[in-house]
């Protein structure tokens, strides 16, 4: 104190000239990457069901990001068209993961789709088996990330490039509404039909894993990091 109050002597205005600018350069900052989180928020997925982003907060001001038309606009062309896709698949059934990140196993259904929210990028769906007894027999409905969505083949699409022999796959196994995870024996094309011929994981009979035959449009891509 007896340095800087000395006549003449600026360090303390200096001092103070300092904390300012660190004080913009500090709000700049928070300003700065909440737009940058938000604009990744329009270009990645978000991971598990209902986790959620934490948010740069600067001052006493919480801020949050809102979708708007604006904010559509500034999607890239690969994520607009992602966005049409899924809002066109309303009212058509998709295979569905309906277990969480953290579970021990991956569990996917035949689901209806009966709503897409563009901006939360969230699809409603309806299982519309009914459950258990112990689950009072009805229709289960699930709020889900796109993420979590794998749309069918379209039946009368014979365009769709075939999974190979060898191939992993999740298909949808015989008399049920279940995925599991399968293994391509021979190919539609190849049997003159319009079914897949696998073999399911864990579905072994005499101690063998019996063929089974699955419609083309019944199978879908295998998800990376698929645990079953």
């Amino acid at each position: 104190p007896e340095v800087i109050e000395k006549p003449g002597d600026n360090s303390l205005t200096k001092l103070k000239s300092l904390y300012i600018q660190a004080k913009e350069l500090s709000e700049n900052e928070v300003h700065v990457s909440n737009l940058l989180v938000g604009q990744l928020d329009a270009l990645l997925p978000s991971g598990a069901m209902g986790q959620q982003r934490r948010r740069i907060e600067g001052g006493d001001q919480k801020r949050k990001r809102m979708k708007n038309d604006s904010d559509i606009s500034r999607l890239s062309p690969s994520m607009r068209n992602q966005l049409d896709t899924c809002a066109s698949l309303k009212g058509e059934q998709v295979a569905a993961r309906v277990t969480a990140e953290n579970a021990d196993k991956d569990e996917w259904f035949v689901v209806k789709v009966m709503h897409f929210d563009r901006e939360t990028k969230e699809f409603e769906v309806l299982d519309e088996e009914p459950g258990d007894d112990e689950e009072g027999g009805v229709q289960r409905k699930y709020k889900l990330h796109m993420s979590f969505i794998i749309p069918f083949p379209k039946r009368n699409d014979s365009s769709i490039p075939e999974f190979p022999p060898g191939r992993h796959v999740l298909a949808v196994y015989p008399g049920t509404t279940a995925l599991y995870k399968a293994t391509v024996v021979s190919t539609p094309r190849k049997r003159k039909t319009d079914d897949y011929l696998l073999e399911f994981d864990d579905d072994e009979e005499d101690g063998a894993l019996p063929q089974r035959t699955v419609p083309f449009h019944n199978v879908v891509p295998l998800p990376e990091g698929h645990r079953q």
